[in-house]
């Protein structure tokens, strides 16, 4: 069964979102029972004026009946304020929190789930979702109740002032459910077209204006204009197609319902000439029946909201149900005290677009506490993965990876994960202030942490030399600041999260000579101190760029998922392995 033909019986999923909130829902129910049941006093209020004018010799009577329904209007106008606001407020509160549902479920997933979504669709699938449920939660749950009691009412009286004339109106009912049924399903269709469509032009925008730099270093402008133009077209061409069979649902829809009204006006003027109902009964009765008609119109309006709403609800909780691969353990075990103790134990990995073929293949390395263990290799050959495997975005397919003797998948992952510190090639800084994201390492830092981890990444100096200081904004990813000065923030952000492994993932190869002498400088430095310190941090270098781990404790060498090469910078340089050859090409690309 698609997401369009869902039964609305996925909607009752937002019940656990509404039942903390009872006590809310049932006095807005009761405020509409009230307004609503008032609203079905005006035509009897008309009836009787009628009535009463056409006999009556003094306005008394009149007088009495108009201060009644200004009493009326007052206490109605209070109901329907109370029903208004409290189910508005209930609508945006089940809103909100299912839009925290789905972020604090997003935010859990593996890395392995992004990978097979693009990240602006996803987003602008959320935002659509969200605003279609949104609307279902605080419009039309208040507009169903009302019209179905507005309905029901309006049939009893009708029934009480004359059957027959009733069942004649009632006779255009089924002509109205078979248009809407006839219309609804092929508008259901046409509608989730029109979001996926929209959702994909989202994520062209979205996708488009993250890598805008690039778009303008290859003056790709009207390119992306004219692809952005051609989804927005194909989304218009949608919509129109879709706002053409709505079209003609109304068209149809009020057809049956107009020829249903003639012929009431035919027969109601006939028994008034006959004298079976009076002016006032009539006027009421026709009063009612625009009651009936306006609550059947609503109500087939409401049925494809709902059904929007229906699939919404069901995409957004498969992202809620989704149960992450990479999870905390059932019965997690305490990591122990230790310095970064790091051991793969015949690890094999193969992701899951590129099975059978590993990425990591029965691998064995052992990293003792405050070693300097570099990790170099030709691209493809399983360097980035062994990190992933140690942050346990994915988990090996055979062996298992330990973190001071234990098996990382026994571990709670915030406790894993907090062991860690990682420099990337491209450190992604947040829209905030420096000293934000240098405590994003560590949340309740203080500032004296902040400058010291600052120092420690020679970043201290240009920061200060900023008008703003630590408090200086880098705007959205760091774009304010030299590739420079973001690597040393982004150190300065693993140093103050004080880690017992810091991991530099091509930390220096996209930097200028001055700027990788700073980081080098700044990361012999805090080396040099946790020696002395006898903290014993284990420090993890991935690099292309040989001239960075020239110094580290031991170079292992990858290559197409396996270790072929182990030893110092001398002793593989004397082996002349694939390691020799490495340092031979980049020494003449030099």
């Amino acid at each position: 069964m698609t997401a369009t033909n869902r039964p609305l019986g996925v909607l009752w999923r937002l019940a656990p979102l509404v039942r903390p909130h009872l006590g809310r829902l049932a006095l807005a129910v009761l405020a509409l029972v009230g307004a609503s049941g008032l609203l079905l006093v005006y035509p009897l209020a008309a009836q009787r004026a009628i009535d009463i004018g056409m006999h009556a010799t003094t306005t008394d009577a009149l007088d009495r009946i108009v201060l009644g329904l200004v009493a009326i209007f007052v206490v109605h106008a209070a109901l329907v304020w109370l029903r208004h606001y409290s189910l508005s407020w209930l609508g945006e509160r089940v809103v909100a929190d299912l839009r925290a549902l789905v972020v604090d479920r997003v935010l859990r997933l593996p890395l392995a789930w992004f990978h097979d979504r693009s990240s602006g669709e996803l987003v602008g699938r959320l935002a659509s979702d969200v605003t279609a449920v949104e609307q279902a939660a605080a419009e039309a749950t208040s507009m169903a109740l009302r019209n179905t009691i507005q309905l029901l009412g309006a049939l009893v009286l009708l029934f009480v002032i004359d059957v027959r004339l009733t069942l004649v109106m009632l006779a255009t009912v089924p002509p109205v459910v078979a248009t809407t049924i006839y219309f609804g399903r092929k508008i259901r269709t046409m509608s989730r077209a029109v979001q996926d469509e929209l959702a994909t032009v989202s994520g062209h925008a979205q996708e488009t204006l993250g890598a805008i730099a690039t778009v303008h270093a290859f003056a790709q402008e009207p390119r992306e204009a004219r692809r952005y133009r051609s989804g927005v077209e194909r989304a218009f061409t949608r919509t129109i197609a879709l706002v053409r069979r709505r079209s003609w649902f109304f068209a149809g829809a009020m057809t049956a319902g107009y020829a249903g009204v003639a012929v009431v006006i035919w027969l109601g003027g006939r028994a008034l000439i006959a004298g079976r109902l009076t002016a006032g009964e009539l006027t009421s009765f026709f009063l009612y029946t625009g009651f009936v008609a306006g609550a059947v119109a609503d109500l087939a309006n409401l049925w494809a909201v709902l059904q929007r709403a229906a699939g919404a609800t069901d995409r957004l909780f498969a992202v809620i149900d989704t149960v992450p691969e990479i999870r905390d353990p059932d019965a997690p075990v305490a990591l122990p005290a230790g310095h970064g103790a790091v051991r793969f134990e015949h690890v094999s990995f193969a992701y899951r677009s590129r099975k059978g073929q590993h990425a990591v293949r029965d691998l064995e390395l052992a990293i003792g506490p405050g070693e300097v263990v570099a990790i170099v290799g030709p691209s493809g050959a399983g360097k980035s993965t062994l990190l992933s495997l140690l942050f346990r975005f994915h988990d090996p397919d055979a062996g298992c990876v330990r973190l001071e003797g234990v098996d990382l998948r026994e571990l709670r992952l915030a406790e894993l994960r907090g062991a860690f510190a990682m420099v990337a090639q491209e450190p992604v800084l947040f829209a905030g202030t420096i000293r934000d994201n240098i405590a994003y390492g560590k949340l309740d830092a203080t500032p004296a942490e902040i400058e010291a981890a600052a120092r420690d990444a020679c970043a201290h100096d240009f920061i200060t030399a900023l008008r703003d200081g630590y408090d200086t904004r880098v705007g959205e990813r760091g774009v304010l600041l030299s590739g420079g000065q973001k690597q040393r923030i982004a150190l300065a952000r693993a140093l103050v999260a004080n880690p017992r492994v810091l991991i530099l993932d091509e930390a220096t190869s996209s930097l200028d000579a001055e700027s990788e002498a700073l980081v080098q400088a700044a990361l012999a430095r805090r080396q040099d101190r946790t020696l002395s310190g006898n903290s014993g941090r284990t420090t993890i270098v991935v690099a292309h760029r040989l001239s960075t781990v020239r110094h580290a404790d031991r170079i292992v060498v990858l290559d197409r998922g396996s270790i072929v090469e182990v030893g110092t910078h001398d002793e593989l340089v004397a082996r002349r392995g694939l390691y020799a050859g490495l340092v031979a090409r980049q020494v003449l690309a030099s």
